[in-house]
């Protein structure tokens, strides 16, 4: 597990349909109804070198999702050809891209290392294992959870919050409807470009489109 395969899947040629988030390289095809669907994700499932390889379809009655994995991490030199095979069968079955249509949600629990409990969460959700510090969907319905260390010396102030990632042509857009809706800016960020939003109860949550377009993880302080 390194930085090496998600940035070589971003500097790479012919990708243009996927965006890389924190869960991986995610596309999503628009198509007419279920049932062209159903035979676009069929088509996809027989993409040479796609069985095993851990990817994840989702259909819905407008579009088909393919998650090529569930943790950035994950993603080696070979995903490439991987997308690449699968948007060129996209376009045979009258299917388009909609990079706007691809997002993240995640749970961030924060905790001090002695008190982080991913266990708890793996269990009390029906979660399982994708890495240390985290816990996943088996059925890829549900957001990821995370567990936020935090430093020692800082105080635990929100103990929960939600990091929506999308891609990066489509942030602002995204920020612009939650202050749109009520929300303020607690925190802007450059590097990468992201926000902590709150509500007007003071919930939290995190806008950014990190690592797609952006070097750098935003900051892990907690929110």
């Amino acid at each position: 597990m390194s930085e090496q395969g998600w940035r070589d899947f971003l500097a790479a040629e012919g990708v243009n349909d996927w965006v890389v988030l924190h869960g991986g390289a995610t596309a999503v095809f628009r198509v007419g109804s279920l049932s062209e669907a159903a035979r676009l994700a069929e088509a996809v499932a027989k993409t040479p070198g796609i069985a095993g390889a851990g990817v994840l379809l989702t259909l819905t009655d407008t579009r088909v999702t393919v998650r090529l994995s569930r943790d950035i991490w994950n993603l080696e030199s070979w995903h490439v050809q991987l997308a690449r095979a699968v948007s060129a069968v996209a376009p045979e079955y009258g299917a388009v891209a909609d990079r706007g249509a691809v997002q993240e949600v995640q749970v961030a629990i924060a905790a001090k290392r002695d008190e982080i409990d991913v266990g708890f969460w793996r269990a009390v959700l029906g979660y399982t294992l994708m890495a240390d510090d985290n816990a996943v969907d088996p059925l890829g319905h549900g957001s990821t959870v995370w567990m936020q260390e935090l430093d020692q010396a800082k105080p635990l102030r929100h103990a929960m919050h939600i990091d929506v990632s999308v891609a990066r042509e489509h942030v602002k857009a995204r920020l612009e409807a939650a202050l749109a809706a009520g929300g303020r800016i607690v925190r802007e960020s450059h590097e990468p470009p992201h926000w902590k939003l709150a509500d007007r109860a003071g919930n939290r949550v995190c806008i950014c489109a990190w690592p797609d377009g952006a070097a750098h993880r935003p900051s892990d302080d907690p929110v």
